[in-house]
């Protein structure tokens, strides 16, 4: 007897294959990504009503299903193990921002100071979206159709969830460079803190500072002034911690056990406590002589 599509429906779905040196979300429960600029990622795909594939991507995150990830101007492309043999190619294509429209963005937050410390120290500053949309213009897709996606599996579904667990990395590497949201729409972090500092320097620049003269006395001169006490200022721990590393932004898509970040921060620290105790140190032997 000819079988019905219900019965078929009755049949099992396959599972993934164990993918191997997939990369494993760091959030195996709850919400994805720490910061706000991460949640938000993931709070504008949500509303794009992509339903239960969105809960197949984070499983597939969760497993390491997704082999890799790389993240251009404009396009992500990523690789996924799924139920067959041959890993799925997925992309992401985002409508991009022109040259002229970051410019403009970039003369927009270089209003402020705080937005240009703020992306300097690896994060993104809260009032940035209303400074885009004061450009005219908006960080983070606003619509499904703001983002292009295709993949190589039969699934009819677009985005399925290969697509969908690729969203949920992104997330958490946005999580860990905000820099990556920027590149995904056209800019990366050089070009963009370069034009960020232009536009800070048109709107506000420094008066010229006077040469100071030489000194009358010509011993003074030669030898110089002994070292003033205060020249140095307070001597104290980096207010922000591994500010370079912040600087220099995370390991995309990082695969080890323990956070990029958190592996190397503990040696910045240490670095600074054993350069501030070399420093008295030296000061006090100085002082005793």
């Amino acid at each position: 007897m000819p079988r019905r599509w219900s019965d078929w429906q009755d049949f099992p779905t396959s599972g993934p294959r164990e993918a191997i040196g997939g990369i494993k979300a760091a959030s195996q429960r709850g919400a994805f990504g720490a910061n706000w600029w991460a949640k938000r990622w993931i709070e504008v795909l949500e509303s794009f009503q992509i339903g239960g594939r969105l809960q197949r991507g984070r499983s597939y995150a969760r497993r390491g299903q997704v082999l890799k990830v790389e993240i251009e101007k404009g396009i992500v492309q990523a690789s996924v193990q799924g139920s067959r043999p041959a890993p799925y190619d997925v992309s992401i294509t985002v409508a991009s921002l022109t040259g002229a429209q970051w410019k403009k963005i970039a003369q927009e937050l270089g209003k402020q100071a705080i937005f240009a410390a703020k992306l300097l120290a690896g994060e993104m500053p809260h009032d940035i979206e209303k400074a885009f949309a004061q450009a005219g213009f908006s960080l983070f897709p606003e619509k499904a159709g703001d983002l292009t996606t295709s993949c190589s599996c039969p699934d009819w579904s677009n985005p399925c969830k290969h697509v969908a667990a690729v969203y949920y990395l992104l997330g958490e590497a946005f999580d860990r460079d905000p820099f990556l949201i920027f590149r995904m729409r056209g800019m990366d972090r050089e070009e963009f803190l370069e034009l960020l500092g232009a536009a800070a320097s048109s709107i506000d620049e420094a008066a010229p500072i006077a040469p100071e003269p030489l000194p009358d006395d010509a011993d003074e001169f030669w030898h110089g002034k002994p070292r003033p006490p205060e020249l140095l200022g307070n001597l104290n721990a980096p207010e922000v911690e591994a500010a370079l590393l912040k600087r220099l932004g995370a390991l995309p898509f990082w695969s080890g056990e323990v956070p990029f970040f958190e592996a190397l921060t503990p040696a910045y620290r240490g670095a600074s406590a054993r350069a501030l105790r070399q420093l008295f140190a030296v000061n006090e032997k100085t002082e005793v002589v």
